[in-house]
């Protein structure tokens, strides 16, 4: 999977948005820089974290029961079980699943926890979802781009601001996609809880991570060109397919999945 690639450095006095959502999710995968970034955020952080983290089981499982075997997974985060390839290789064994993330302590994770099943394939790249053109290159060498992919961005874009252009990196990778593919994305809001709005902004700014949440008007434009699957662009709690339904409540992300024609 990783075999022969030297592991960089991991930065322990800069906190990094993986591992601070490592500690929102109560995973041991971080330092005291990224605790004191999440402590001060809101309380209702963590519920949103899980919430979100349901979504993509929900989302991931629905797809895989559909056909979909091929995944492409960026800004995957330390592996937290049950990860995006144990809900996918559980239904169809032979998926292969591609996972990316530019945090060095989550090339050393990988190496150890996301083992695939025997009839599948899983890999890891160390890449930096802002150079989408690199990602896609290496991904082709494990992926059939001429095959329907489910393209997951999961908690991710929401720390791309907007003069690092979001919504071209997300075009980038989509329109590499063939037709029967999927975008499934997760985005975070204030749109719900306007009053943490600037707590949360607050923790992140003083820890040097940059964070724009956004609108529900502000996500649609990554699904651009793309037909929602409904129940369409929702609040995390509000998304299924398939029964039990998920329990309602407010949520700090918004979600979706997107059929490229």
């Amino acid at each position: 999977m990783t075999a022969g690639i030297p592991h960089p450095r991991i930065d322990t006095s800069k906190p990094h948005p993986a591992r601070v959502y490592d500690w929102l999710l109560g995973g041991k995968d971080n330092y005291p820089v990224d605790q004191r970034v999440a402590e001060k955020l809101p309380e209702e952080a963590r519920g949103n974290a899980a919430r979100n983290r349901a979504f993509m089981h929900r989302a991931s499982a629905w797809l895989a029961r559909g056909g979909i075997d091929q995944f492409l997974d960026i800004g995957t985060g330390i592996p937290t079980e049950p990860n995006l390839h144990q809900i996918v290789q559980a239904i169809t064994p032979t998926a292969r699943i591609v996972y990316a993330d530019n945090d060095p302590i989550v090339l050393r994770h990988a190496e150890a926890l996301l083992v695939s099943s025997p009839e599948g394939a899983t890999h890891y790249l160390h890449a930096d979802a802002r150079e989408p053109e690199a990602i896609l290159e290496r991904a082709r060498r494990l992926l059939d781009f001429d095959r329907p992919i489910a393209l997951s961005l999961i908690a991710l874009m929401h720390f791309v601001p907007d003069d690092q252009d979001p919504y071209g990196i997300t075009r980038t990778l989509v329109d590499a996609l063939a037709p029967g593919s999927f975008l499934v994305l997760s985005h975070g809001t204030a749109d719900q809880h306007p009053e943490l709005k600037q707590e949360t902004e607050t923790a992140y700014r003083k820890g040097a991570i940059a964070l724009r949440m956004r609108t529900r008007g502000e996500v649609e434009p990554f699904f651009e060109g793309l037909e929602l699957v409904g129940p369409g662009l929702v609040p995390a709690t509000e998304w299924y397919r398939e029964e039990p339904a998920p329990v309602v409540e407010r949520s700090g992300f918004y979600v979706g999945v997107g059929r490229v024609r």
